[in-house]
């Protein structure tokens, strides 16, 4: 009888801490960092599993009610903004990446980003020039992020093209959308130095970032939403540029397809209006704007496009987004979702002529 007592008791202190009873409150930092470390290819224990899976079907259920009654509804059709052309409007903004239906960027821009491309070469830990020192690259952003970065993260890292001196830190964290990274001195930046420190690259080896821009449940307009978002993004930027002294381009980027979106997370027309505050930013800075001075912030351009029509998908290429490319929000990209995105990235560090030179091998 107290072997068997004894047995219950160790039992019950091992489910107290790892599994949780199946009605306790569900601490979802704690699934926060039990994802973050399955993406990065850690094995959990069954406990833990067990736990995450209980986290995620709790989100599920509470994500998937109605949309709310501030979100408006998407038009019948939106034209990817690599497709919008000068002349065409959407809510009075014209097409291209970089505006007037450009999608490249106009000839000071493409020389200022030539001078910064210049000055990225391998550092050591004080951030100094060393030809044995590393070039790092962080993701800063949100889940949908860091999913899809630490996917690329493994195929890169197993790539022929990129150069062995490129060390990527997946820095982009679950739930900490640019509203979450605004203010400086938060949790986001303190896991991302943790992060950094674990990989061994100093703040001061960072040279290169990767910003998707999003906030959770937007509303309003795109001039309400996507000012704010613009504004996030900005002090986002002001925080990385005093967090990585050495840092010299960040690669803007926007959300995938939001069509299949269930609940009010970031649906339509939201997922594809969050392209306007990138590229409001990026024209600001063309513009001379003070606060976006290369003395207060890295250099701007534009990541690979990740929006699509869905399965209609786009004219640049073949990209489309199926329903089976998200999880059951419609939001959180699944297995096929990261992997997509994941190829993007590779595909545009790998050959676009402002991002080669410091990403592949010489």
């Amino acid at each position: 009888m107290k072997r068997l007592l004894l047995a219950c008791l160790l039992l019950g202190g091992l489910a107290a801490l790892h599994g949780q009873p199946s009605n306790a409150p569900i601490d979802f930092n704690h699934a926060r960092q039990l994802l973050e470390r399955r993406q990065r290819g850690e094995t959990l224990t069954s406990d833990e599993r067990a736990f995450l899976e209980r986290a995620v079907a709790a989100r599920k259920a509470k994500s998937g009610g109605p949309r709310p009654p501030a979100q408006r509804q998407p038009p019948e059709q939106l034209t990817p903004l690599t497709d919008l052309t000068a002349t065409e409007r959407y809510e009075g903004e014209d097409g291209g990446l970089y505006g007037g239906g450009r999608n490249t960027p106009p000839d000071d821009h493409h020389q200022a980003a030539l001078r910064e491309l210049a000055k990225i070469r391998p550092l050591n830990a004080a951030g100094k020039p060393d030809e044995k020192g590393v070039i790092g690259f962080v993701a800063i952003s949100m889940s949908n992020a860091t999913q899809e970065f630490s996917r690329f993260k493994q195929v890169a890292d197993q790539s022929p093209v990129r150069s062995s001196r490129v060390v990527i830190v997946d820095c982009a964290q679950g739930g900490q959308a640019m509203a979450e990274w605004a203010p400086p001195e938060t949790r986001p930046w303190e896991e991302a130095r943790r992060r950094l420190a674990a990989a061994k690259v100093s703040t001061g080896q960072v040279q290169v970032a990767w910003i998707k821009l999003a906030n959770k449940g937007p509303t309003g307009s795109l001039q309400e939403h996507g000012r704010k978002l613009e504004q996030d993004t900005l002090a986002v930027l002001r925080n990385a540029k005093a967090e990585f002294p050495n840092l010299r381009i960040v690669y803007l980027g926007s959300r995938t397809y939001g069509g299949y979106a269930v609940g009010g997370l970031n649906p339509e027309p939201y997922a594809y209006e969050s392209a306007f505050a990138a590229r409001w930013l990026i024209q600001r800075q063309m513009r001379g704007d003070a606060e976006l001075t290369l003395a207060r912030s890295p250099l701007l351009l534009w990541g690979p496009y990740l929006w699509a029509d869905g399965a209609k998908g786009r004219m640049q290429d073949s990209l489309v987004w199926e329903r089976s490319d998200f999880g059951p929000d419609g939001v959180h990209p699944s297995d096929s979702g990261r992997q997509k995105v994941a190829e993007q990235l590779l595909r545009f560090f790998s050959n676009d002529p402002l991002a080669k030179p410091w990403f592949a091998k010489k």
